[in-house]
């Protein structure tokens, strides 16, 4: 019971201390609020773009997990007719049935070479559903002509690099040669029904979609090489990879996350939480150089208070927890007050969004806004708090390691 009187009377002469000085004390507030508003802007500006970045992927190219046979995602590009998945039809329809999964679709990958007849040009194939590919690929733009539908048997969708290099436009032929089992070749024509654009250029200037139809007569094989899941949500995709790996392990498949797909998304993620990183710490000696020159100030200016205190029986370390308590609730009126005024400018700053220029490997620009992440809210506040009270933490040791016949002089 006298524990808890005495730390109310350290919060009680704390916050009134705080006023004492009112000029100062605004000031430090305003620093800690502005560096704790500061880190929830860039913070969710981050955020924000992991998330457009990876629906982007998710919605354009790999969807959210792929499934297929043993091997297939490390050397199935070389020889995708060895890894034919047996009996997609039932895989299919028991993924479908997994919780969060939205829908599920196959895929047969193929690479070969396209040509306009005067010249060719070495791509990557997919084999696709046309209707379940519209549905998840939101983040693939048509710029010219139309998506692929059901009715296209041997109409093809063209990557805006491949149809700048082959100059192709919508109602274009081409003719679209592979390698099949055993070394032998076969082509097909094909009529252009449109052209296609996703966050990726590099994907765009190689990439091209055809019926899934049509992909298996061109490979002589009515079999699939991948079965791809689009799920309710981004963030279920662990949690569904978990549910996914006995029964897909026992059939000889395995399971790839979008993350695990997209080797360039994580290093951007990394070089991103990096230059946070590095944000975060720039901004914590920023809050601890403004606030530890005005508690040092206030202080030592008050050293002959404190001697006062000890003179009457208070010992050195209530001197320490005082001071330290004024830091305190310094830091966290500055923190909340730095959390509102984050939140308030983060939504009026997404309310009309961000235009942002294309990426490097990219041609395409996007809108971006502040995503209020818990996590990033939170590491903001606790960093404005925690800050402060590091500042406090010198002036206190110093101010009580003063002798008390000194400290005492000072209020004469």
């Amino acid at each position: 019971m006298v524990r808890e009187s005495k730390v109310a009377l350290l919060l009680k002469l704390g916050f009134r201390n705080m006023f004492r000085q009112r000029v100062r004390t605004a000031v430090t507030l305003g620093a800690i609020a502005v560096g704790v508003a500061s880190l929830i802007l860039s913070g969710g500006f981050v955020q924000d773009v992991f998330v457009q970045f990876a629906e982007a992927i998710i919605h354009s190219q790999s969807g959210h997990i792929q499934v297929a046979k043993t091997g297939f995602f490390a050397k199935g590009s070389q020889s995708p007719e060895r890894f034919i998945i047996a009996d997609a039809a039932s895989d299919t329809k028991s993924l479908a049935s997994v919780p969060g999964v939205v829908d599920s679709m196959v895929r047969v990958n193929f690479s070969g070479l396209l040509s306009n007849r005067r010249t060719d040009l070495p791509v990557i194939g997919e084999g696709i559903e046309p209707l379940k590919e519209s549905a998840l690929g939101t983040y693939l733009f048509i710029r010219e002509g139309r998506q692929l539908s059901e009715a296209d048997r041997y109409g093809i969708l063209v990557g805006q690099g491949v149809a700048h290099a082959l100059k192709l436009r919508p109602g274009d032929q081409v003719t679209l040669l592979v390698s099949v089992a055993q070394g032998a070749m076969n082509t097909l024509d094909f009529q252009v029904v449109g052209v296609f654009q996703t966050f990726s250029q590099e994907y765009d200037s190689r990439a091209i979609k055809i019926s899934l139809g049509a992909a298996q007569e061109l490979l002589a094989s009515n079999g699939v090489n991948v079965l791809v899941l689009a799920l309710r949500q981004t963030a279920d995709t662990d949690k569904v990879v978990e549910l996914l790996q006995a029964p897909t392990a026992s059939k000889g498949l395995e399971t790839k996350t979008w993350r695990d797909l997209n080797q360039f998304y994580q290093g951007t993620v990394a070089f991103y939480d990096r230059e946070f990183g590095v944000l975060r710490l720039i901004i914590l000696v920023m809050v601890l150089l403004g606030v530890v020159n005005a508690i040092n100030m206030n202080a030592f200016e008050r050293v002959g208070e404190f001697g006062t205190m000890r003179a009457v029986g208070n010992r050195a370390r209530d001197v320490f927890a005082l001071i330290v308590t004024e830091g305190a609730l310094t830091g966290l009126l500055g923190a909340a007050l730095g959390v509102v005024a984050g939140i308030l400018l983060a939504q009026g700053i997404s309310y009309g969004g961000i235009p942002m220029p294309p990426p490097p490997g990219s041609n395409l620009g996007y809108t971006a806004q502040i995503r209020l992440a818990p996590s990033v809210v939170a590491s903001a506040f606790f960093i404005g708090l925690g800050g402060a009270i590091l500042a406090s933490l010198l002036p206190a040791l110093r101010v009580t390691r003063i002798p008390l016949a000194e400290a005492l002089r000072q209020s004469i």
